[in-house]
């Protein structure tokens, strides 16, 4: 695995249980995750670090509600509720997690008008967040994306790092899905197959 990276998805205690948007069953990836750590030579984690108001949030849109659908600026948003919002305990990586392991942290989702699933680049394509390039002068021609949610944050992650040249995996059993609105994850797991981005649903020896 000497030229593959871990990249460990927003790991967040508002994405965990009693959070403000609790990914069902999120906080069960931490003790697998931990498992896969020391089998990596490079370990980047992403870090969603929203200022207050940001234009993801429901409450910035006044008559919305979380997990409604909107336009923003040209680009389909999901509303969610105020989380991950910078230096807040909500945005800490979960206490179980061995962040000792990690070279480096990518924080996203900072633009007050624009959300940021991947961890390299906002929704837009406006800014990359270097993510790329830190892989790439660290040897990295592989990943494997593990963390929160499948169908969101984790899935656009393996989704651009297949774009940007790195064969991309995603171990199922060290992630959890939102899974809203319906079907989500099946839509999201079928077209990251489509691209080429492997799936396992176990993890390997």
């Amino acid at each position: 695995m000497e030229n593959r990276a871990l990249i460990v998805v927003d790991v967040q205690n508002d994405f965990c249980q009693g959070g403000a948007l609790a990914v069902p069953d999120g906080d069960a990836v931490a003790p697998v995750i931990n498992a896969l750590l020391p089998r990596f030579p490079l370990v980047v984690a992403t870090q969603d670090w929203h200022p207050p108001g940001h234009a993801s949030f429901a409450s910035s849109h006044p008559g919305r509600k979380p997990l409604e659908v909107i336009d923003l600026d040209g680009i389909q948003q999901v509303l969610w509720p105020d989380h991950c919002v910078l230096g807040t305990a909500g945005a800490d990586f979960h206490p179980e997690l061995e962040r000792e392991y990690f070279r480096a942290i990518i924080r996203k989702g900072m633009d007050p008008r624009v959300d940021s699933y991947s961890g390299f680049r906002d929704n837009r394509d406006d800014h990359p967040t270097g993510m790329a390039a830190l892989l790439r002068e660290l040897g990295a021609t592989a990943v494997v994306v593990v963390g929160l949610a499948t169908d969101y944050c984790v899935g656009a992650t393996a989704r651009d790092a297949l774009g940007l040249g790195f064969a991309a995996e995603v171990w199922l059993p060290a992630c959890r899905a939102v899974g809203a609105p319906s079907g989500h994850t099946e839509r999201a797991l079928a077209g990251l197959r489509e691209l080429g981005v492997i799936l396992r649903d176990n993890i390997p020896a």
